[in-house]
């Protein structure tokens, strides 16, 4: 019998205090998403924030980012517009990568056999040179080996070796 009431997020430690948390969310929601605000301030903001970030990083507008301190990225790396890192946990995106649009790296679950329903986060590691096509989906605990790509729409729940591809299900077109 589940009982949302009884969730207590234990274990789940946020990086940092309330304040910092709340400037970020008021940060990142009014200026680093907007179409306007320059590529280099995002990520002067982001670093500043705790993030990880190489030299010649771009990082599209309406990219959402939970949490900076826990966003590594390596030099020459793009994220894409809408993308989301929904990072509870760490997130590690490798050198010359692309995240492409409206991509979901998420470090958060919770614990289906909880009678509280707690989470059950982990990390994602992305590896140099590799592909992350639009819609895609990176589920938690996943590592994505270097030179790797991950196909637009495609779901991973498991690590991905070094230079392999991962396609979506093909679709099914009905005949009318």
């Amino acid at each position: 019998m589940r009982s949302l009431a009884g969730f207590t997020g234990a274990g789940y430690d946020k990086g940092r205090p309330f304040v910092v948390q709340a400037l970020w969310l008021a940060v990142s929601t009014s200026v680093l998403g907007r179409w306007w605000c320059p590529n280099s301030l995002r990520i002067r903001v982001l670093r500043a924030f705790g993030a990880q970030i190489g030299d010649g990083v771009l990082i599209r507008h309406g990219v959402r980012i939970h949490w900076p301190w826990k966003l590594s990225i390596g030099d020459n790396s793009w994220v894409g517009e809408d993308a989301w890192i929904l990072n509870l946990e760490p997130v590690t995106i490798g050198a010359d990568s692309c995240i492409s649009q409206a991509v979901l790296l998420c470090t958060g679950s919770h614990d289906r056999r909880s009678a509280t329903f707690e989470f059950d986060n982990a990390p994602i590691v992305i590896g140099d040179r590799v592909w992350v096509a639009a819609r895609a989906t990176v589920l938690r605990g996943v590592t994505v080996g270097d030179d790797a790509t991950i196909g637009a729409t495609a779901l991973v729940t498991s690590d991905v070796p070094a230079c392999s591809t991962v396609l979506a299900p093909a679709a099914v077109h009905a005949e009318r």
